[in-house]
C-alpha cells in the first residue's frame, strides 16, 4: 500500500505535489519522493522518512516544472531499508519515463526473468515497481518503433501491459516531453481518481488529496482504463483491458483509507458507520446489551463503527484510550517485550471509564492479536470488571498479496483457529467478529455499481484467480522482513489517520 499523485499544470507543481503527499501520508511512512519535469529534463528527490522530513526548502527549490509525480511508500516487497527502492523510478528509454505505483505484482519474478532474457532490460532493485516500469517502457518502445508518440500508442502499450502483468496496480507515469499517464489494474483493486481546476489536472490515490488541494473531483479512473494528459492539458482516456470488473480492496474501507475520502463512489466514513450497524447485530447475539456498561473505541479508525454500534444498542460511547501522537511507529517492534512496552507508550487509559464496568472495546480489525491482548490487559489493569471485544472486520485468516503487508498465515491469530480459541489468546470475556457477507453488503450497498470486493484476507478468495498456496509461499520469501532494532512494516505499524 502506497499513496501516489500526478499533476499536469500551467504553473509550478512542486508545492502542490508536496501538499497532496501530506494528505496521503497515512498510506505510507517509510519513504517519499517527488519528480518534476522542465524542458524534457527530470528533477527528482526521494529518501526514507515522512514527507515533512524528506523535503526541505533546498529540495523543493530543486524541483522545477509544471508537471510531476509523487509517492509515499509503504513497502510490501523488496528491501524496506534501501533508499534506492524509494519511488519514483526512472528509465531513460524510450523518451525517458518516471513512474509511481501503488499495489503489488504477483508475477514480478517471472516478469523479471522475461525482461532480462527476452526484452534485454536490466532491473537493479528488488522492487516490483521497477519491474512494472520496465514492462511499460518495453511496450511503449515496441509500439512506437522509433516513430513519434501518440495517445493511441500509449493506450496500445497499456493494453499489452495488462496482458503481461498480474496482481494489483494503480500507476501514474510521466513520459518526458509528452505528458502524464495513469492506469489501473483490470479489477480496480487499488484506488485511483482524477480531479482538476481551471488550469491543473491531478490524479491521486484518494479523493482527499484532490479536495484538500482545492481540486474538483471529476471521477474515478475505471478498472483497466488508461488516462493520458498531454503537455497541453488535453485529457485522453480509453479502456485498455479485455474484461474489466470493479473489485476494490475492502480493507481500504475497513482501515486503510482516510475516513473523509470517497473511493469508487463509496464514502469511507459511511462504510465504517454501516460496519458498526451490522456489528451491533452480531453483538446482540453474543452479549446482551444490558451486560455492557460502555462502548470504547480503540483509536482511531474504529471510532465511526463504535459510535454507530453504541447508538444502536442504546449504550454510552466513551473515549477510554488517549493516544500519544508524538511517539513514532512503535506498535510493532523487534521482540515481544519491546512490543508490549510500545503499546503502553502509544496508548494510555482513562481509568475512570473502566473501573468497575463491563466494557465493550471496538477495533477496526484484529491481525496478529498481540496488540489486542495487551489492550485487553490494560483495560483489566484499569479496573474493568469484564472486557468484551468486537472487531468491525471479520477474522483475518489469509495473507494479502495485493499490496497490504499482511503477515504470513502462521502470524495471523485467526488462521486455523476458532473464535473461542482466539478469545482465549486475546484474554477477553467475549469476542465478536463481523460476518464476511455482512461486511461486503454493508460496504457494497453504498454503490450498486460495485459488484464485488477483494476480501481475500478474510475469505481466501483472490479475485485475480491466479494465486495458489505455492505462490503465497514464494511471495513471502520476497516480503519485507524485520531486521534487528528496526521496525516491522506490517499494517499495524502504520500510525492511525489523525497522527
Amino acid at each position: 500500500m502506497c499513496g501516489i499523485v500526478g499533476v499536469v499544470s500551467n504553473a509550478p507543481v512542486n508545492q502542490l505535489i508536496y501538499d497532496a503527499l501530506l494528505l496521503l501520508q497515512h498510506r505510507g511512512q517509510d519513504a517519499a519522493g517527488i519528480v518534476t519535469q522542465q524542458e524534457r529534463k527530470f528533477f527528482m528527490h526521494k529518501a526514507k522518512g515522512m514527507v515533512r522530513d524528506v523535503f526541505r526548502t533546498r529540495n523543493m527549490r530543486s524541483l522545477p516544472g509544471n508537471c510531476g509525480l509523487g509517492q509515499v511508500r509503504y513497502p510490501t516487497a523488496g528491501n524496506a531499508f534501501s533508499e534506492e527502492e524509494a519511488q519514483p523510478f526512472y528509465v531513460n528509454a524510450p523518451f525517458g519515463i518516471v513512474l509511481v505505483h501503488n499495489g503489488n505484482l504477483t508475477n514480478a519474478q517471472v516478469l523479471k526473468a522475461e525482461l532480462f532474457n527476452a526484452d534485454h532490460r536490466h532491473i537493479n532493485t528488488e522492487s516490483d515497481s521497477e519491474v512494472l516500469l520496465n514492462v511499460l517502457a518495453h511496450e511503449i518502445e515496441a509500439t512506437t518503433r522509433g516513430m513519434p508518440l501518440t495517445p493511441g500508442d500509449v493506450f496500445e502499450a497499456v493494453r499489452k501491459v495488462h496482458r503481461r502483468i498480474k496482481g494489483s496496480y494503480a500507476v501514474i507515469a510521466m513520459i518526458a516531453g509528452h505528458g502524464v499517464l495513469a492506469f489501473r489494474d483490470p479489477f480496480g483493486i487499488r484506488p485511483l481518481c482524477l480531479g482538476r481546476t481551471d488550469d491543473t489536472w491531478m490524479m491521486a490515490s484518494e479523493s482527499v488529496a484532490l479536495e484538500g488541494t482545492s481540486h474538483k473531483f471529476e471521477r474515478n479512473i475505471a478498472p483497466g482504463e488508461a488516462v493520458f494528459i498531454d503537455m497541453q492539458g488535453q485529457m485522453h482516456a480509453q479502456q485498455c483491458a479485455d474484461a474489466p470488473v470493479l473489485n476494490p480492496c475492502i480493507f481500504e474501507f475497513v482501515y486503510l483509507a482516510r475516513p473523509d475520502s470517497v473511493l469508487d463512489g463509496i464514502s469511507v466514513y459511511q462504510a465504517r458507520l454501516n460496519l458498526g450497524e451490522t456489528l451491533a447485530k452480531r453483538v446482540i447475539s453474543t452479549v446482551p446489551p444490558n451486560e455492557i456498561d460502555v462502548v470504547i473505541p480503540i483509536p482511531e479508525s474504529s471510532r465511526p463503527s463504535a459510535a454507530q454500534l453504541a447508538q444502536l444498542l442504546g449504550l454510552p460511547y466513551r473515549e477510554g484510550f488517549v493516544k500519544n501522537r508524538y511517539v513514532g511507529r512503535t506498535f510493532i517492534m523487534p521482540g515481544q517485550s519491546v512490543r508490549k512496552k510500545s503499546v503502553r507508550q502509544k496508548l494510555n487509559v482513562i481509568a475512570s471509564e473502566f473501573k468497575g464496568r463491563n466494557v465493550l472495546l471496538v477495533d477496526d480489525s484484529i491481525v496478529r492479536g498481540t496488540t489486542s491482548k495487551e489492550i485487553v490487559q490494560m483495560a483489566r489493569d484499569a479496573g474493568a470488571r469484564k472486557v468484551y471485544m468486537a472487531s468491525a472486520a471479520p477474522p483475518v485468516r489469509y495473507p494479502n498479496v495485493y499490496g497490504i503487508d499482511m503477515p504470513t498465515s502462521q502470524e495471523l491469530v485467526a488462521h486455523n483457529r476458532t473464535v473461542d480459541e482466539i478469545r482465549e489468546i486475546i484474554g477477553c470475556d467475549a469476542l465478536i467478529y463481523q460476518d464476511v457477507e455482512a461486511m461486503k453488503k454493508a460496504v457494497g450497498s453504498l454503490n450498486p455499481a460495485v459488484k464485488g470486493f477483494d476480501a481475500s484476507c478474510f475469505d481466501g478468495i483472490y479475485v485475480t484467480g491466479d494465486i495458489t498456496a505455492a505462490d503465497i509461499e514464494r511471495m513471502n520469501t520476497h516480503r519485507v522482513g524485520i531486521e534487528e532494532n528496526q521496525d516491522d512494516n506490517s499494517r499495524l505499524a502504520l500510525p492511525n489517520h489523525e497522527d
